[in-house]
């Protein structure tokens, strides 16, 4: 089983579970209600819209002969693969400076939303240890690349006033 499993780790259990519908050339429907269970229910898992259930994942793999515990292994796994890939969603915020971010909480800040917000202002106003840390998140090519284009430009004139 764990040879199996290795090469399926991440995959969400209801995709593998349509491929083993399709490959016993079953229709969701039918199978679904040959297990007393609502047909949206399997179309939602397949589709990775719903996650299996420890109860549901036992009745399907005794009715397609998979090997007990497989289908909440691979849920598991995904499971860990969402999580893992939410804590790479943020830098570590312990080396950013209140002052840095002043005018918002930096637990909200959504860094793949305003990343170009926040490359201008740590490359503007951060320390190296900041500067360090946005690199390191973003990546070096995403930064050059954000850095070529400009993000505003200051008006040179108000009015036919020179300002600069």
């Amino acid at each position: 089983m764990f040879e199996k499993l290795s090469i399926l780790k991440g995959l969400h259990p209801g995709f593998f579970l349509e491929h083993e519908l399709k490959k016993k050339k079953l229709s969701k429907r039918r199978f679904a209600l040959s297990l007393s269970e609502h047909p949206q229910t399997i179309g939602a898992i397949t589709k990775g819209n719903r996650d299996m259930n420890t109860s549901l994942s036992l009745r399907i793999e005794a009715a397609l002969g998979l090997e007990e515990g497989l289908l909440m292994m691979l849920q598991v796994f995904y499971d860990i693969k969402k999580e893992k890939e939410k804590q790479k969603l943020k830098p570590d915020l312990s080396v950013f400076s209140h002052t840095l971010f002043w005018d918002t909480k930096i637990e909200n800040i959504d860094w793949k939303l305003h990343k170009k917000f926040i490359i201008s202002r740590v490359l503007e106003y951060g320390n190296e240890k900041e500067k360090q840390e946005i690199l390191n998140f973003y990546g070096k090519d995403v930064i050059e690349k954000l850095e070529a284009k400009p993000l505003h430009k200051r008006p040179s004139s108000l009015n036919g006033i020179n300002i600069i």
